[in-house]
């Protein structure tokens, strides 16, 4: 690589400072915004016995030696949801943190393999406050950078529009013609062929090893998200209860999950819960998601067991989850994820 397009050299740098200047004014902005609203900011520990137990994400993979010198298997967190959930159960109610996290198969424009993630916690409050949370964070991160609209390429949102809030369900039947929910049966379990079938009768490709969360993904990253978040926020909110593994179901339908994401310019920037608190059924869920990710790629992560035990004392509480480079990167308007990064990953 030549050095003029090293992110060390002086002239890249004399380039990149301003977004990085106004990085630093946005977090500044969201802990002055947060503190004033009760919040206790935390420094969850990166290093962890599991990294997550969903199915698509990757971790980094590390061995701790102990003092006997036998090695541990351990892993970069690829979120601190699970430390951060154990100290609601030790007894913290408004808990915030702005945490390293690392994810592998991750690079491109908006995909880094180590990202800051904003995460975020309040106890005995509903999911949909976390929404406004949201809404409040655009409108910080515009001021802060001194920025009217929110950009990414060509799209625009406007940060302070009221977003749109739209199930996941109206979202498949507006923009991709498929009803999703007649896919589900009353508990919830997914009908991979009849969700194969309406994609087909809409032209998506549809393999024959597809799953039903397969055709679902695709459905709605092809269909679904290029339409979100255009001229104002959208809060894709009611997750088939089978895409959302750590939330609750939707008290009115089974068939759907308290957990939402926030899109700006097409832009997913937030994934937000009514967090589950049932260790037996978070149990159930992981162990599922690590069958299906030994049956993809040929590996599977530990459970955390204490985080289980946890759980048992955890009370109610809502959780988010934000991509705070990305947010950045749409209130600067940069183009890609490394513009934003003080040191991007080599």
């Amino acid at each position: 690589m030549p050095e003029s397009s090293s992110w060390w050299s002086a002239t890249r740098h004399a380039d990149r400072r301003p977004l990085l200047l106004a990085r630093n004014r946005i977090q500044t902005a969201l802990r002055t915004h947060l503190a004033k609203d009760g919040f206790t900011e935390v420094d969850p520990a990166c290093l962890q016995i599991s990294p997550g137990n969903e199915t698509h994400l990757h971790a980094f993979a590390t061995e701790a030696i102990g003092n006997d010198g036998a090695p541990r298997a351990m892993y970069l967190h690829t979120s601190p949801e699970f430390a951060m959930k154990k100290l609601l159960a030790a007894g913290e109610t408004r808990i915030h943190a702005f945490a390293h996290v690392w994810r592998n198969r991750e690079r491109g424009a908006l995909h880094s393999p180590e990202f800051t993630m904003l995460e975020w916690y309040r106890v005995g409050q509903e999911y949909s406050t976390l929404m406004q949370d949201c809404a409040a964070f655009l409108r910080l991160a515009a001021q802060a950078a001194g920025a009217a609209q929110l950009r990414f390429r060509d799209a625009t949102c406007d940060p302070d529009a009221t977003p749109e809030r739209l199930s996941v369900a109206e979202a498949m039947q507006r923009h991709a013609g498929v009803d999703l929910l007649a896919t589900l049966s009353p508990d919830g379990r997914a009908d991979r062929d009849a969700l194969a079938a309406q994609a087909t009768a809409v032209s998506l490709r549809v393999a024959t090893d597809d799953t039903w969360s397969d055709i679902f993904s695709r459905l709605l990253s092809d269909r679904v998200e290029p339409h979100l978040g255009h001229g104002r926020p959208t809060i894709l909110d009611r997750y088939p209860v089978v895409e959302a593994a750590l939330a609750r179901p939707c008290a009115d339908d089974p068939r759907e999950a308290e957990r939402f994401e926030l899109y700006a310019c097409g832009v997913e920037l937030a994934n937000g819960f009514g967090e589950l608190t049932d260790p037996a059924e978070q149990r159930r869920r992981f162990a599922a998601e690590m069958d299906e990710k030994a049956r993809i790629y040929g590996i599977r992560y530990p459970l955390d067991e204490d985080f289980l035990a946890a759980l048992a004392d955890m009370p109610a509480a809502s959780g988010c989850a934000l991509g705070f480079d990305r947010l950045v990167m749409l209130a600067t308007g940069a183009p890609r994820i490394d513009d934003v990064l003080w040191v991007p990953v080599g």
